[in-house]
């Protein structure tokens, strides 16, 4: 195994990788740890195995607009979103992504370097609670 090949296997992040059909074709040991799968349990299945039901329509448009235009609006901005594991639980991700493109240029597939978010999510959902409960407060809400 090369090098590069040991740190995409051994890095605490998932790594994965999908074709422009949207199938798993590389899944690391981050990923297992991340999502509960095996690499065995989801190498040639959709991406679906890790999006929530109510964000797919939406993951389905912008991925066929990428693969197709080959261009990304991400770029390197960190992306947060909603994400299953295997048990079904729902927790928020970070991830950045980025596109695997032939000699020609056209997109082969994506690449996404993501970790756990869920901390973060929750540290801001509550002090946005706090700040919207002290505005009340100072306007003399009582509601």
């Amino acid at each position: 195994m090369s090098i590069a090949e040991r740190i995409i296997q051994e890095a605490p992040d998932a790594i994965i990788v999908a074709d422009s059909s949207g199938k798993i074709t590389l899944w690391n040991a981050g990923a297992e740890r991340l999502f509960g799968y095996s690499a065995a349990e989801v190498l040639s299945q959709t991406l679906d195995r890790i999006i929530p039901e109510a964000q797919r329509k939406r993951h389905w448009e912008g991925y066929s607009q990428v693969m197709r235009t080959g261009v990304t609006r991400y770029g390197t901005q960190v992306l947060r979103v909603p994400a299953i594991r295997k048990d079904g639980s729902r927790f928020s991700i970070a991830f950045t992504v980025g596109l695997l493109k032939d000699s020609e240029g056209q997109v082969e597939g994506i690449f996404a370097i993501m970790r756990d978010d869920t901390e973060r999510f929750q540290t801001e959902r509550e002090l946005r609670k706090r700040v919207a409960d002290l505005e009340r407060a100072a306007r003399g809400d009582r509601s």
